[in-house]
């Protein structure tokens, strides 16, 4: 024979029902008057950009719907190159940030030099332009005739991998600094290995802190890829130009810029996701 079931049993109290009633209408309130405000800005900017003298000629150089339908297929064509290339980039950064950011966080003197050449690296592509990292590895690095050199798109992605992963070793930095040092006091008095401890103590706990930044930074790597046109590769960005300089019409710049933020939302929005989130856990234990 089995118990009442407790959870059951539960009914609110008038005042409780009263409370979640008050955060329904507070909430829908907060929402209408949202969307009310949000149309009334958008309504503002809508007139005052289609009531400026120049609205008809920029409307004609920028949002011509046949320029925009005849440039389509080719710039899609070049953004699948910009999608393989943010693929290869995004997984050479991070891969190439945790090997820095663990290289400056080694103690001991032996290891000084790899200190010394990995915060060299970071300070060096953190402070450098990417575009002038650009050109030095897709005109600079052909000029010297070598054998075996990678084709200009493979070095374009290159320089964006160690410019990258600069700003990515120091957010893993970040990320393995903050774990409490009794922490790994503790696993190396439990025997483990320095790497086995950052292996199964630091490392999972340092990539779920950073996480929101770390995502972060691979937004904007998906924005920089489109700097490989510059060398020539025919991208998204690249077909764009060549659309233009065909129809004298800036339309087919507006087409690629339109697929490259759809193609952000998706990475735009797990970014926001996994920051909420991580608020609330860290909400969750600073709680305990």
């Amino acid at each position: 024979m089995s118990g009442p079931d407790v959870r059951d049993a539960h009914v609110p109290s008038v005042l409780e029902t009263e409370r979640i009633a008050f955060r329904r209408r507070q909430g829908v309130r907060s929402v209408l008057i949202g969307a009310v405000s949000t149309a009334l800005l958008g309504g503002v900017l809508v007139s005052v950009v289609i009531g400026s003298p120049g609205w008809d000629r920029v409307r004609e150089t920028f949002f011509d719907l046949g320029v925009a339908r005849e440039a389509l297929p080719a710039v899609l064509t070049g953004l699948w190159l910009n999608v393989r290339v943010l693929v290869f980039c995004a997984l050479g950064s991070l891969a190439l940030g945790l090997v820095v950011a663990i290289m400056r966080t080694l103690r001991g003197p032996v290891f000084f030099p790899l200190r010394a050449l990995a915060t060299s690296y970071t300070y060096g592509f953190r402070g450098a332009p990417l575009i002038i990292v650009l050109y030095l590895m897709t005109f600079g690095v052909p000029g010297l005739r070598l054998e075996g050199t990678p084709s200009v798109l493979v070095l374009g992605g290159i320089a964006l991998v160690i410019t990258y992963g600069a700003y990515i070793a120091e957010v893993f930095r970040a990320g393995i600094e903050s774990v409490h040092p009794s922490q790994i006091a503790a696993a190396r008095s439990l025997g483990l290995t320095y790497p086995q401890t950052m292996r199964h103590v630091v490392l999972p706990q340092a990539v779920r802190r950073v996480s929101p930044p770390l995502l972060n930074d691979m937004v904007a790597l998906q924005k920089d890829v489109g700097l490989i046109s510059l060398a020539g590769p025919i991208d998204a960005i690249r077909a764009a130009q060549i659309a233009t300089a065909q129809t004298y019409n800036f339309t087919p710049y507006i087409v690629a810029g339109v697929l490259f933020v759809l193609m952000a939302i998706p990475l735009v929005a797990v970014t926001d996701w996994v920051t909420v989130r991580s608020a609330r856990r860290q909400s969750a234990e600073g709680g305990r």
